[in-house]
Order: structure tokens, then sequence, then C-alpha cells
């Protein structure tokens, strides 16, 4: 996925209160510490290593404002049991879906 849609990505979690939960899986297999900081924290180091990003919602009325805000962008992503998956990178024949 592209700069401009994290960016994107980004700026719409920033806008939601309160601001989701997040952690990365970059594309050497780290899985981050849980975080909620969208605005510096998100975006330190850049985007080209994540290969995706699971986003917590707190509740029903939190999973459908981050829906919306999802949806708005049109990422390539899956709702999850807890929130939300979206992706970065796909695996050698893995076929995603977009939110």
């Amino acid at each position: 996925m592209n700069s401009t849609k994290w960016e994107e990505l980004r700026l719409a979690m920033y806008a939601i209160e309160p601001a989701p939960r997040y952690r990365c899986m970059t594309i050497a297999g780290h899985y981050s510490e849980e975080d909620a900081e969208w605005f510096y924290h998100f975006r330190a180091g850049g985007y080209d290593d994540i290969r995706y990003i699971d986003i917590f919602a707190e509740g029903q009325s939190h999973r459908e404002q981050v829906r919306r805000a999802l949806k708005k962008i049109h990422l390539p992503g899956e709702e999850t049991v807890e929130g939300f998956r979206v992706y970065g990178y796909a695996l050698p024949g893995q076929s995603l879906d977009y939110l």
C-alpha cells in the first residue's frame, strides 16, 4: 500500500475519539506493542515495512466509527473479532478484500 493511503488511515484514526489502539506487523515478522498515538508514533519510521496493522475497537459504537472511516478510504483489509486488519503487503497467493 502506498504512503498516501497510510497517511489517510493515520489521519482518519487520529480523528476518532477515543483513538483506536493498534499494533503493526512488519515484513520482518516483528509485531509491535499496542499503541493509540496516531499523530507521531504511527508514522515514525515510515510505512515501507508494514505488512499489516491490527486496529482494535472498543465496543460496538467505536467499531462502527472505525468501520465508517475505513470504508471511506477503501483499504485492503478485513474485519476481525477484535476490530480490523489493514494490509500493506499480501503474502504470495493471498487474496485480499477491501473494507
